[in-house]
């Protein structure tokens, strides 16, 4: 164990954390420069096309040091507030991590919550500057900005550029000298953390471990703690960085495990991996602290474009829990969509990527409702409970409070671009709490805000404020008390629950009112006047007409007296009102698709 390195890259995104992992396999000879390609360890498709990293990538390397052999297991973990609940299950399984900051761009949001994931975690740090080979890049200043971050002195702080393989070298012989060697005891009962899982076909799940004490081989029993199940081992192996079948991982080591089983519901990330009970049937070992459960604070309707993929789309998304345990679902039933789930994420990039997924990897179609946030209903004389679907959304008359989550908002800008920001924060109920200097050409503001108001393209917006130079992360704080709205829609004096929408108070009209020229908009027309209503606080307060489809029933006529067509167009009216007492109006799935794309 004492020549095994545990690490993983943090970095705030497009800093170069990817890059520098491929240096690293090129350094070390694990990938032949032949068949190294950009962003090696970025496997699935979206991650290539998007340039960003989606799920931690663990991969085994061999580095020579001073004469001697040294095993280095790198996982390289996302850098997009969405994903941190990756970057948290990485930290866990290593004992150091190297803080990489672009030298053009300096400290960002990101790089202050990762490294306080980091710090928790109480790894060894590695400070490390990326992209020295930049003209625009002020290595000066952004060495003392980081130095006062981590408050040690500049020199400690390495220069790199992953892209040149300027001082690669030198950061792997870092490695080995300043991350401590993992601790254990071979001796010891089995004890193994999960940190990620993932699903195959002929070897069932695979559980990627990282194994504390003991060792674990083929055609062992071993136990998941959590649920009390006893298996037997299949296979274990490396990540190299496919994965590679060895005799056995021991303690220091990190593998994975194939397991055999096809019930997703055994494994789950943060469960300890056992294999001694005493004659009384419990375990020699305690388990490990795992994991928080992560919190979705996104939730949105998904529903199979056609019914007869509905067990499709359960089994699609058993499959994808194993490999992203921050995603939550449960069956829905909608007036239009019909069977679906309510899937819940930690927020709008990590709910944009896993139905891109389910799209790309399960071939499913779906159809997405409008993301919402779970918001705490109080009633008189009930306990308080979390209502994350309109439908579910209690009358005002029963209702004593409702309370909604806050977030803990970090931007970090330029000076030159404050007025610009105070004045879009304006825009989104947020409270400014403190502003201080970061280095000689940064702020970093903190503000309050409702989590809801973050969705509404704050991100994109901030960028545009500050020409692309700003940067924001965020963390959910609690629930306070707020005043919210359930705005419904009447099509045709017929309610859609599905169409429902909570809304803040000071916003009720003005968003009921784009909502109903929207749908006017992308409703098709009927034979019969359909009108489009927002009903709240008890009465409707907006409404837009789309006019009833035209057939011209006097074109036959070619004279004689009006009253002739006069008595069609009667009828005709006649016909139309009909039509609408007895109207069953349906709305198509396409409909929920433009509605998300135009309010998107």
């Amino acid at each position: 164990m004492n020549h095994i390195r545990n690490f993983c890259i943090i970095a705030h995104i497009d800093h170069g954390k990817s890059t520098l992992a491929d240096r690293f396999l090129e350094v070390t000879h694990t990938i032949s420069k032949d068949k190294l390609s950009e962003q090696f360890l970025d496997k699935m498709s979206l991650e290539k096309e998007r340039g960003i990293t989606i799920k931690m990538h663990p991969v085994k390397m061999a580095w020579q040091e001073n004469g001697e052999s040294y095993i280095f297991n790198l996982i390289d973990t996302p850098g997009h507030v969405d994903f941190n609940y990756e970057v948290s299950r990485s930290l866990a399984a290593v004992e150091g991590a190297i803080l990489l900051v672009d030298a053009t761009q300096g400290i960002q949001a990101q790089t202050i919550t990762n490294l306080d994931l980091a710090l928790k975690q109480n790894l060894k740090i590695i400070p490390v500057l990326n992209k020295i080979d930049l003209a625009i890049s002020d290595i000066e200043s952004r060495r003392q900005e980081l130095s006062e971050l981590l408050a040690i002195e500049p020199e400690e702080i390495l220069m790199v550029s992953a892209k040149k393989k300027t001082n690669i070298e030198s950061l792997l012989s870092v490695i080995v000298s300043k991350i401590p060697s993992p601790k254990g005891e071979i001796d010891k009962p089995l004890k193994a953390l999960v940190f990620d899982s993932k699903y195959d076909p002929y070897k069932g799940i695979i559980a990627y471990v990282r194994v504390f004490d003991g060792n674990i081989k083929a055609d062992s029993q071993v136990y998941f703690m959590a649920q009390n199940k006893s298996i037997e081992v299949l296979e274990v192996g490396v990540f190299n960085p496919e994965l590679i079948k060895v005799d056995s991982l021991s303690a220091g080591s990190i593998g994975w495990v194939a397991t055999g089983l096809k019930d997703p519901t055994i494994v789950r990330v943060g469960d300890t991996i056992t294999d001694k009970k005493d004659k009384q049937g419990q375990f020699l070992t305690e388990p490990l602290t795992g994991y928080a459960e992560p919190r979705p604070m996104v939730f949105a309707g998904f529903y199979p474009e056609s019914a007869d993929d509905y067990e499709l789309f359960r089994d699609a998304l058993l499959k994808l829990k194993l490999n992203d345990a921050s995603l939550f679902y449960e069956p829905e039933n909608s007036d239009v969509l019909g069977k679906g789930f309510r899937l819940g994420f930690l927020g709008m990039l990590h709910l944009e990527i896993t139905r891109e997924r389910l799209v790309r990897e399960y071939r499913l179609k779906i159809i997405t409702t409008l993301p919402l946030v779970p918001y705490k209903i109080y009633l008189k004389g009930q306990d308080p409970y979390i209502v994350i679907s309109p439908a579910d959304f209690p009358s005002s008359d029963k209702l004593e409070k409702v309370e909604e989550p806050f977030a803990d908002l970090e931007i970090i800008t330029p000076p030159q671009y404050l007025s610009n920001i105070l004045k879009l924060l304006n825009q989104y109920r947020a409270v400014q709490i403190t502003s201080k200097n970061i280095g000689l050409d940064k702020l970093a503001l903190n503000y309050e805000l409702p989590f809801t108001e973050i969705l509404r393209d704050l991100y994109d917006n901030l960028k545009s404020a500050s020409g692309g130079y700003a940067s924001m992360s965020y963390q959910i704080s609690g629930y306070r008390a707020t005043q919210i709205e359930k705005v419904e829609i009447l099509l045709a004096n017929k309610t859609f629950e599905s169409l429902s929408r909570l809304i803040p108070y000071e916003r009720v009209e003005s968003e009921a009112r784009l909502l109903v020229k929207t749908l006017k908009e992308i409703l098709p027309q009927q034979n019969y006047q359909v009108a489009i209503q927002a009903k709240g606080f008890g009465r409707i307060i907006a409404r837009e007409t789309i006019g009833a489809l035209k057939k011209d029933v006097t074109a036959h006529l070619y004279g004689g007296d009006r009253t002739r067509k006069m008595k069609l167009w009667k009828k005709q009216k006649k016909g139309k009102k009909r039509l609408l007492e007895q109207s069953d109006l349906h709305i198509d799935s396409e409909i929920f698709l433009k509605l998300l794309k135009t309010r998107s």
